[in-house]
């Protein structure tokens, strides 16, 4: 944490004025502000908007500083993708903590100043890759926060040893338990779920659960995880990431689920995708749903896309739930930012007096023309220090 006065500087679509920030927190907002003893940028009459945050990613999986991957398969069945990515890593050498401190920084590079990152825990890796990720965490503390979610990628029940390898993880320090499609991956969804559940229990956790089901599956899926949820008083502590079967066309249906979440003050991850149903922000908002996005794994072996870049992942958000006012825009710059860290259970970010001293100067002539742009920014700042400027951090990458 440092002390830091930005001159010059338009808050979100506001005129220019300055942002004093001491002791890691926003202290003042406004004109001819006292900055003794405090560093100085001037943002250049450029717009300042909250920390982002990328609250559903892979760290541990990115293919960056590698050659261009060749991907031979194809998007089309699930555990072909799950099989190639774990045979891949181990052809490849792949080091979790080297890629998760390529890809965590280039996020950063980017704004972000939270991260949420889901890990594989499996019986072929072990448990290395949650230790190269909760090394690159601590490494970058002053850099971005990240968050770790023990992950079954190659499923549960269908792995025996998986779930001993889950629980060693959460005594290693992942702050969450994760999940995956109980129906779909591993056939199982009683004996996956009471796993993962008796797990966050024994170890006094949240829950975030990728569940990609669509349709009557997803909705039978998310009703089990609910009924758990409701069950051990989990308030606060369950996500569902992608949660495809909630972009159902049927309200009859999809309402009940929406309810049962908003009293539950769960939280629900978007990677607000082309090609699948999904959430949308006015349906989440409606119903007091936390929402979360993300870009989740980018240029790795399940895909080419994809940089890290959350205010580009805002425009996405605002492409898919049809976001096309300037005043719409700022709920979509919300969920990467702002609303994004309160779905992951964290200190809202947002630039008033008393909030985390978290932000970037973007360009643009207003926030929605920043987003639908989203240049590279000019200035990173997490707790008051700078992180990064013209679009690269200042600490390098391996």
């Amino acid at each position: 944490m440092s002390d830091l006065l930005i001159k010059n500087v338009r808050v979100l679509d506001g005129e220019p004025s300055e942002i004093l920030i001491r002791k890691g927190r926003i202290a003042a907002i406004g004109d001819n502000l006292d900055g003794a003893g405090a560093d100085v940028e001037d943002a250049g009459g450029r717009i300042a908007i909250p920390g982002l945050t990328e609250a559903h990613t892979h760290l541990d999986k990115s293919l960056l500083g590698y050659d261009w991957y060749h991907n031979d398969v194809g998007g089309g069945n699930l555990m072909a993708m799950i099989d190639n990515e774990r045979q891949m890593k181990q052809r490849l050498g792949l080091d979790p903590h080297v890629q998760s401190m390529r890809h965590a920084l280039q996020t950063a590079a980017y704004g972000a100043t939270l991260i949420r990152s889901h890990v594989d825990i499996d019986t072929t890796g072990g448990l290395k890759a949650l230790e190269g990720v909760l090394e690159t965490a601590e490494k970058l503390a002053d850099v971005v926060e990240i968050q770790t979610v023990a992950f079954p990628q190659s499923g549960l029940m269908i792995a025996p040893g998986t779930a001993e390898l889950l629980d060693e993880a959460m005594k290693m320090g992942a702050d969450l338990m994760g999940g995956l499609d109980p129906c779909g991956v591993d056939h199982d969804p009683k004996g996956h779920l009471d796993t993962i559940f008796d797990l966050a229990s024994k170890h006094g956790k949240g829950i975030d659960i990728h569940l990609h089901e669509r349709g009557e599956l997803g909705a039978f899926s998310m009703e089990q995880i609910l009924d758990r949820a409701e069950a051990l008083g989990m308030k606060g502590l369950l996500t569902v990431s992608h949660a495809f079967c909630l972009g159902m066309p049927d309200p009859a249906r999809v309402t009940p689920l929406l309810e049962r979440l908003g009293a539950l003050e769960a939280s629900i991850m978007t990677t607000a995708p082309a090609s699948s149903p999904a959430p949308l922000v006015k349906q989440m908002a409606q119903y007091g749903i936390r929402f979360g996005a993300g870009n989740d794994g980018i240029q790795d072996t399940w895909g080419p896309y994809g940089n890290g870049d959350m205010l580009e992942r805002a425009k996405f958000v605002g492409l898919r739930s049809n976001l096309r006012s300037d005043a719409e825009m700022y709920m979509a710059l919300d969920v990467c930012a702002g609303g994004g860290a309160e779905a992951m259970g964290l200190e809202r970010r947002e630039l008033k007096v008393g909030a985390p001293g978290d932000l970037g100067i973007v360009e643009g002539v207003a926030v929605a023309h920043a987003i639908v742009t989203h240049a590279p920014r000019k200035l990173v700042v997490k707790a008051g220090r700078v992180t990064a400027r013209d679009g690269t951090t200042l600490m390098d990458a391996p």
